[in-house]
């Protein structure tokens, strides 16, 4: 019997999160996840669905709030849904990422008694993210700007968000007023028409330089000398003002279409000492801060030097390659994404490295036949998308018997399970990190040292 029925309210106490954030409690043994909630709060709850073998309930009142539970200042936090722990103080935060991250392990992995040896916090953890992405569209016959509700494409409003750059709030009430002023309407996916998508900004970390792009439905967008104008009397920090072109009917953040309205094609940024150009669609991670800590545990568990090789598989535009090109004799980067090996190659380049070489095509076709040819490298590194490696790379890897393989994951289900085909296969987790890329949300990184037996 199902102890629980929809539409009926109960009281309840809170005694774990989950990996998507939502707070679990049980009634009679059987789990209902609420969201907004964490563990030792006293809540009431109406059940709004029910499955065979666990319900969710909204939550109605907190009665005794958790001394977990953390003051919400952000306006948009029940809407949004961008923010899954917000409620959640922040070293609490901490100990759920280290709790999913070893759960992970352990139950996918079959990784018995594995423990995190670390996870890395911030000192701050607001106003981290360099990238920020902001719909534009009618709510209520206005033009206005914000984010997607939780699980739809409805607009809130939003002046500010408080893990973005304080610039992003003038930035998009300037290109409101833009917009406003000379009659160019917001986009509308149902019928794909109008023309402002969204503002897009990139923000440089060691310079504070500040790119807009302003994604539209057109191939030239109207008036844009007074957009160029308005935004470059917002900041003088502002140093790229970018259109990029998306006519056709679909959701795509960013195409590779650009037009530069004013200003310059890329920005600059810096991390672990190494200068990257940064274009509108180049991958680069969110939180520079952090990311400097999680590579330099990558490469300090790589264990570089002069007569080391190394080969890193998912490269990006090679920001992990070239931090460990200035250690190693020789790095290989790969990476499916062209565009991104093109960036890697410029910035080789512009950092003077000439001892790491890339190569455009997918993990699964190019690592087998390069190891083939006679490639063995020492150190393999593995930075994949949240899906994951796949057997006809890792197979690869174990063939070439690298000494080494440091595998930085942002999916804990999907490192324990390469993790495991890995081990089953002459290597052991020697040393494990945990950081805290995303704070506020369920977003974990991690990095392993798996080393092989034979040493």
């Amino acid at each position: 019997m199902i102890p629980v029925e929809k539409n009926k309210e109960y009281t309840v106490t809170v005694d774990a999160v989950s990996s998507d954030g939502n707070g679990i409690a049980h009634i009679d043994g059987f789990a209902v996840f609420i969201p907004r909630t964490v563990d030792g709060d006293e809540v009431k709850i109406l059940v709004v669905k029910v499955k065979s073998r666990f319900a969710y309930g909204k939550l109605l009142e907190i009665i005794t709030p958790s001394n977990k539970r953390a003051e919400v200042t952000c306006s948009a936090y029940k809407r949004c849904g961008g923010c899954q722990l917000r409620h959640i103080k922040y070293d609490s935060q901490l100990e759920i990422k280290k709790d999913i991250v070893e759960n992970a392990m352990q139950r996918i992995g079959g990784f018995e008694n594995f423990e995190v040896e670390k996870i890395v916090g911030m000192d701050n953890p607001e106003r981290y993210r360099n990238k920020m992405v902001f719909p534009i569209g009618f709510v209520n016959g206005k033009t206005e700007c914000g984010f997607y509700a939780q699980r739809s494409h409805d607009i809130i409003p939003l002046k500010d968000c408080l893990i973005g750059d304080k610039l992003n709030s003038e930035i998009n009430k300037a290109v409101i007023t833009y917009m406003n002023d000379n009659n160019i309407p917001p986009y509308d996916e149902i019928n794909h028409r109008g023309i402002v998508r969204r503002v897009f900004t990139r923000t440089s970390h060691s310079t504070g330089e500040v790119m807009v792009v302003i994604s539209a439905n057109v191939t030239t967008l109207p008036k844009s000398k007074k957009l160029v104008n308005i935004l470059r009397t917002t900041s003088d920090r502002i140093s790229s003002i970018i259109l990029n072109i998306n006519t056709k009917r679909n959701n795509l953040v960013i195409t590779d279409n650009n037009v530069t309205l004013w200003g310059k094609n890329c920005i600059l940024d810096t991390l672990c000492g190494i200068e990257f150009e940064i274009s509108p669609e180049s991958f680069f991670q969110v939180n520079p801060i952090q990311t400097e800590k999680l590579y330099n545990t990558a490469l300090e568990y790589a264990e570089l030097n002069k007569n080391t090789s190394v080969m890193d598989i998912y490269c990006g535009i090679g920001t992990i390659s070239l931090c460990a090109a200035t250690k190693a004799k020789n790095v290989i980067g790969i990476e499916i994404v062209e565009r991104a090996i093109e960036d890697a190659k410029e910035n080789a380049k512009r950092n003077n490295i000439n001892n790491a070489v890339f190569y455009a095509d997918s993990a699964e076709n190019i690592v087998p036949l390069l190891i083939e040819k006679g490639e063995k490298p020492d150190v393999v590194i593995l930075d994949p998308p949240r899906k994951g490696s796949d057997e006809k790379t890792l197979s690869a890897i174990i063939k070439a018997q690298p000494q080494r393989i440091v595998y930085v994951s942002c999916n804990p289900a999907t490192l324990a399970r390469d993790a495991r085909f890995l081990a089953d296969r002459g290597y052991f987790i020697s040393k494990s990190s945990a950081f805290d890329l995303f704070p506020h949300t369920t977003h974990v990184e991690c990095v392993v040292l798996m080393s092989s037996v034979d040493g």
